[in-house]
């Protein structure tokens, strides 16, 4: 293996480990959670962060585990020595954040917030965003009852 690519094997494991890092403290993922939201295999990720790999990893695995932890492939990118940028994609504008959401994550970034209540915030959006939905026809019920 030539040094060159040594040095890339070691700066892109270095970014997943930080990033691995980074979820598990500001969010509390497992490495199963980071798995499930990046849809990149944990043996894949487990294989980035000791550098076992024999060819550069698909670009798109790349794209998928930052895009799943809200990081700029760009970063990864560049760590894996590549000169490649990621375009925008074709997906449609997400509509306008609603300001209750908005409120929340200033809380989530403000310093002055204690831990404590970043982690009842994040704890709770967690319940919300996981919770088995009402079926249409009883939330229907719900509202002519009401």
């Amino acid at each position: 293996m030539t040094e060159t690519a040594n040095a890339r094997k070691i700066a892109f494991a270095t970014f997943v480990r930080r990033a691995l890092d980074e979820a598990r403290a500001t969010r509390a993922w497992s490495g199963t959670e980071v798995s499930r939201r990046t849809g990149v295999s944990r043996q894949t990720i487990n294989r980035w962060v000791r550098g076992d790999w024999a060819s550069d990893p698909e670009a798109e695995r790349v794209v998928a585990f930052c895009e799943g932890l809200g990081l700029s492939p760009a970063t990864a990118f560049a760590a894996l020595g590549w000169e490649r940028t990621t375009g925008p994609r074709s997906a449609p504008i997400p509509p306008p954040m609603d300001p209750d959401v908005e409120a929340l994550l200033r809380r989530l970034v403000d310093p002055d917030v204690s831990d404590a209540e970043k982690f009842h915030i994040r704890e709770t959006i967690r319940y919300l965003a996981y919770r088995p939905t009402l079926p249409v026809d009883v939330r229907k019920r719900g509202k002519q009852a009401g």
